[in-house]
């Protein structure tokens, strides 16, 4: 068996969801478990949590669908919303609650015969431009909603925060308070925060926040550390040296002779690569974990295999652990040095990396 696995500690999972709540004690959470729960198992991680939350949030009803298929009953949130009549059915008979961020599907809705009334949610924009009502559409949406017998009456104004990453920068506050005023105005619930804003604004947890990148035990600001918050990073990629070689100064590895020793060198080779999710864009220089020790990426990221410098560490052997993240080394510091971000990282999984849950 190739000696590449991801590692799942659902029990963090759970402690960072009562991270989440200890730090928004007048809120309720909703667990967002969307793109297979950031590359931790969907089914896994539902399951784990559904005695524990209000509720889930996931894309695209195609998910919300196999959680249903799996047995979970709690509330399932569809952040992207209907895109047919044939979800509207689907919704109604698997009782998904809705997300409307365009007319379109607000009147799709309206004029739709669903099996009984549906929970929906309402998404304003508040900056981000990407989806959302605005707030002149807000008044004639809330008054339509009201007034029919397709809708559950316990409606959620929410939004997505843009910048709530940057602690600099001035548009959270300022989204915070267009989705305060008008959820005010309409007197309607309010959800606000994502991961960054439970950790870092608390202006803007309100009745239903969003726990997502965080519950699975990373820092959203992109701080390498699980930092004061006492996040457990829930996954750890591990492998093994499966090559040991001495290259002699001026002798190259991987494609492209971009990595060139400058001096005799210990080279180790480790079962891992772009085929299984490992940034290919990392550079030479990027942090990886053999046997609890750093050593350097060297050379291009294959698809099958990664490189990395052993000349200056003690003795390694065929065999001798890698971690690649977790525990010890936060996908954080490694997505920052390929430059991308832990999100992409970790949801960008591959199927052939197996999966093993622990208790621990």
């Amino acid at each position: 068996m190739r000696p590449t696995s991801a590692t799942v500690r659902l029990a963090d999972v759970v402690h960072n969801y009562e991270l989440a709540c200890r730090l928004t004690p007048a809120s309720k959470n909703i667990a967002v478990i969307k793109a297979n729960a950031y590359g931790h198992g969907m089914l896994e991680v539902a399951q784990e949590l559904q005695t524990t939350v209000p509720a889930f949030a996931v894309a695209l009803v195609e998910e919300a669908v196999l959680l249903r298929d799996a047995g979970i009953t709690r509330p399932i949130l569809v952040l992207q919303g209907a895109n047919d009549a044939a979800d509207i059915k689907e919704a109604a008979e698997r009782d998904l609650w809705l997300l409307l961020h365009r007319r379109q599907q607000v009147d799709e809705l309206l004029s739709s015969r669903p099996a009984k009334s549906l929970r929906v949610w309402l998404k304003l924009e508040t900056g981000m431009h990407r989806f959302g009502l605005s707030p002149d559409e807000l008044d004639e949406v809330c008054t339509d909603l009201r007034s029919s017998a397709n809708i559950h009456q316990d409606l959620v104004l929410c939004t997505h925060l843009a910048c709530a990453d940057d602690l600099a920068d001035p548009m959270t506050p300022r989204q915070v308070s267009v989705i305060r005023s008008n959820s005010t105005k309409h007197n309607l619930a309010l959800s606000i925060a994502n991961s960054a804003g439970i950790m870092h604004w608390p202006e803007s947890h309100a009745d239903w926040n969003r726990p997502g990148y965080m519950l699975y035990g990373n820092c959203p600001t992109g701080a390498y550390g699980s930092g004061p918050s006492d996040l457990r990073p829930a996954m750890t990629m591990s492998s093994e040296i499966v090559a040991i070689r001495d290259l002699k100064q001026g002798e190259s590895v991987g494609y492209g002779r971009d990595w060139v020793a400058g001096k005799p060198s210990k080279i180790g080779t480790i079962a891992i690569g772009y085929g299984d999710g490992y940034p290919r864009h990392a550079p030479s220089g990027t942090p990886v974990l053999v046997n609890g020790q750093r050593v350097p990426l060297v050379g291009r990221v294959s698809m099958d295999a990664i490189s990395v410098d052993l000349t200056d560490v003690g003795k390694v052997e065929l065999g001798d652990s890698v971690e690649l993240w977790g525990e010890n080394l936060y996908v954080n510091e490694v997505a920052a040095a390929a430059g991308t971000i832990g999100y992409e990282i970790l949801a960008g999984l591959t199927g052939r990396v197996p999966i093993v849950y622990s208790a621990l």
